[in-house]
């Protein structure tokens, strides 16, 4: 009878976000955008790293679909080639914060006194630490990578999913069937894993997808900034890093409009995503 509620649920909730048009535009956008970035590079026939000195600075053309930079290099593949980095660090970051904060979100709401303060102190810490500072402190230290990259992003994310994680289970834990999972003798782990997740996952996992968009927005910033992702190797980022003149800005927009846009539209269809997970998994939500 419960795997038959679950499936009634399930369905009902996929139901739902089939319904909301924009959730289906943001699913299908972002879909193909991953689509492209994974494929697009192994059929282009110009390499991201290909220089060619002869055409420098080319607008658009049949050759190269988006010009070309400054050393001769197709715009193209190296959008689609630092896309594949954007996304990395945009998924692996905000996969990261949510898993940490999940775990201790759930541990502090469970839990309760000593650990749940500590938690919430912690989580007040991280959440008053002015994160440009840090960045720039450690990008300084260790140097700019996308493994720090995606670390600093996740260490400074994860707060939001752990009070959210909490929020939720400090209203599960006291509803009537987790007393009486108790008090029949069920382990603890048993009441986390059957009915205190499946209450918190869809709430996490909606601020998860927000993460996402979040992260591969930090990026680009990062990058921009020079405490990212260091060239040669490409990402929407250094793409915008690369035309910091006004010449370039006025005169070669083929320069920065695909990258803009790349990260524009990739943060409005995860977003839109997240939007229609919100209302198909929260039915006052969804009216």
């Amino acid at each position: 009878m419960r795997e038959a509620v679950r499936r009634g649920t399930g369905a009902t909730a996929w139901r739902r976000f089939r319904g909301n048009v924009g959730a289906v535009v943001g699913l299908v956008l972002l879909g193909s955008v991953v689509a492209v970035v994974l494929i697009g590079p192994l059929v282009l026939p110009h390499g991201p790293t290909a220089i060619d000195l002869d055409r420098v600075r080319e607008p658009p053309s049949a050759t190269h679909w988006l010009g070309t930079d400054d050393t001769g290099r197709d715009l193209l593949a190296r959008l689609l080639s630092g896309g594949r980095v954007s996304l990395l660090v945009g998924f692996s970051a905000a996969s990261s914060a949510l898993l940490l904060g999940t775990v201790l979100g759930v541990l502090s709401g469970w839990a309760g006194g000593p650990v749940d303060l500590a938690v919430t102190r912690v989580t007040e810490l991280f959440m008053a630490v002015p994160s440009v500072l840090v960045v720039i402190v450690l990008a300084g230290v260790l140097g700019p990578s996308v493994g720090l990259l995606i670390t600093l992003i996740a260490l400074l994310s994860w707060p939001q999913c752990c009070r959210i994680a909490r929020s939720v289970v400090l209203k599960v834990r006291e509803l009537e069937f987790v007393h009486a999972a108790r008090a029949s003798g069920t382990r603890s782990w048993r009441i986390l894993l059957r009915h205190v997740l499946p209450n918190v996952l869809p709430q996490v996992g909606v601020a998860g997808t927000t993460l996402v968009a979040v992260s591969i927005l930090s990026e680009a910033s990062l990058s921009f900034l020079g405490l990212g992702v260091t060239p040669p190797q490409a990402s929407w980022g250094t793409l915008l890093l690369e035309v910091r003149s006004f010449a370039k800005l006025a005169g070669m927009p083929w320069l920065w409009v695909p990258p803009g846009l790349a990260i524009s539209l990739t943060g409005l269809s995860v977003v839109l995503v997240g939007d229609g997970l919100r209302d198909a998994l929260d039915p006052e939500a969804a009216g």
